[in-house]
């Protein structure tokens, strides 16, 4: 038996990067993947190419900054396939790459209605559902800057910070209620978001991704799938005796 069979699971931030491997790796364990995002093109391609390999999948449009748009999609979810399984917060943006003194508000508050009013917006209407259900298990991406920082991206660093305790406080909230609150926390994982990261570098790409590779003791950044292995091992029932835990994937960087 595969070991996501039956389960239905909400990606968001599904179209791309870790979000898409997360989506891929489900599938493959034989869940039913209902991947979001507010990038449709991409969203649709992801989820055709995971019937195309024999997996379950749809898209769904979702902007995780408008709790309207998230109510509406969980509600769908429900409707649809009488249950909600596994939910995955990945939806995040990276953010101004500048002091914090120069940030505008409106940046920050972009970022932080992506980054952590979203997560807020999916769980608060994820857990009723789980609830019918008498359980489920919820993953938040956050980050190694969740736990560790650097001089860069200061709003993604403190809004993966809120995520780590987000995380923490609805896993000792939902316990009693069978529910499971994780979160992972990649290291620099080469994705379309850390490549434009590398373009806007005065290295280069190339330069850049070198760089990053020498801050791993393992020699190298991550992929995508690396993500993808371990949401599938906390959205799975192997791992029915772990909540409120953190999921360090990052070759390293944060033991040095």
């Amino acid at each position: 038996m595969k070991r996501l069979e039956g389960k239905v699971a909400v990606v968001t931030g599904g179209s791309l990067g870790i979000g898409k491997a997360i989506c891929q790796c489900f599938a493959e364990e034989g869940a039913t993947v209902v991947l979001t995002d507010i990038l449709e093109d991409e969203g649709h391609e992801a989820a055709s190419k995971i019937q195309e390999d024999g997996g379950t999948a749809e898209f769904l449009h979702l902007d995780v900054s408008n709790e309207d748009e998230v109510s509406g999609v969980i509600a769908q979810v429900r409707k649809d396939h009488g249950k909600l399984d596994v939910l995955v917060n990945n939806a995040a943006i990276s953010g101004p790459n500048k002091p914090t003194h120069e940030i505008d508000v409106e940046e920050w508050e972009k970022l932080m209605g992506i980054n952590v009013r979203g997560v807020f917006f999916c769980t608060k209407h994820t857990i009723p559902v789980m609830k019918e259900r008498d359980g489920g298990s919820i993953i938040n991406l956050s980050s190694i800057y969740g736990i560790v920082s650097a001089p860069d991206i200061p709003a993604y660093h403190a809004s993966k910070g809120a995520v780590r305790l987000m995380t923490k406080t609805d896993a000792l909230l939902y316990a009693k209620d069978g529910i499971r609150v994780n979160s992972i926390h990649p290291g620099y994982i080469w994705t379309p978001l850390v490549a434009k990261l590398g373009e806007e570098s005065p290295e280069g790409v190339e330069g850049f991704r070198k760089k990053l590779d020498a801050l791993h003791p393992i020699g190298h950044v991550g992929e995508p799938e690396d993500i993808g292995y371990g949401a599938v091992y906390l959205a799975s029932d192997e791992s029915k005796f772990v909540t409120g835990s953190e999921l360090v994937i990052d070759g390293g960087y944060t033991a040095q």
